[in-house]
């Protein structure tokens, strides 16, 4: 079983814990969102919201993003180290990496967040954190459209780039917008 089914089932593994971990670190953000406006309320009853809130953070964080995020982790590895030299000669695996890289940076950005968010010290405005809220569907998106159009990143790279920074630029629009119509 130790050849391509067992590769289909890492890759599945992979998948179903990618998920997971983007289902938690989406949300994780959203749930600074309301502890912040909970926070920025004043009132007692903000108060109660704020411990609340510190619960549902820590319990998302340590629950499922940090398990779901190692075991995506675990598997991504050990489905590299079984075919290395396939791997490292691709430029979409490169630019694959690269993202993860940078979503192992948010990770830590958010988990410094929750360090924060515990002592009621969020540091960000409402509309800061939604901005933020904004960066892991940047790297989702570049993640699944390099694993997707591998092909294509040989050839097009630069089409592809000019429409990942496209989509980060409506994304980030959409968002200035809904907080401008929000207040």
């Amino acid at each position: 079983m130790y050849g391509t089914e067992f590769f289909a089932i890492l890759k599945a593994i992979h998948i179903i814990f990618m998920v997971s971990y983007f289902a938690g670190i989406f949300y994780i953000i959203r749930l600074f969102i309301y502890h912040k406006d909970a926070l920025d309320g004043g009132l007692d009853k903000d108060q109660i919201l704020s411990k609340q809130f510190i619960m549902m953070e820590s319990r998302l964080w340590n629950i499922i993003i940090v398990p779901a995020g190692l075991l995506m982790a675990l598997s991504g590895l050990l489905m590299l180290s079984l075919n290395w030299s396939f791997f490292s000669a691709q430029i979409w695996m490169k630019v694959k990496l690269l993202f993860v890289f940078f979503l192992l940076v948010y990770h830590i950005f958010c988990w410094k967040l929750l360090k924060l968010s515990a002592l009621n010290q969020i540091n960000l405005s409402s509309t800061q954190l939604r901005m933020y809220n904004e960066i892991p569907t940047l790297i989702l998106f570049v993640v699944v459209f390099a694993v997707i159009l591998k092909n294509y990143f040989v050839t097009h790279w630069y089409w592809l780039l000019v429409s990942f920074i496209g989509m980060g630029a409506v994304i980030m629009l959409a968002v200035k917008w809904v907080n401008r119509n929000r207040k």
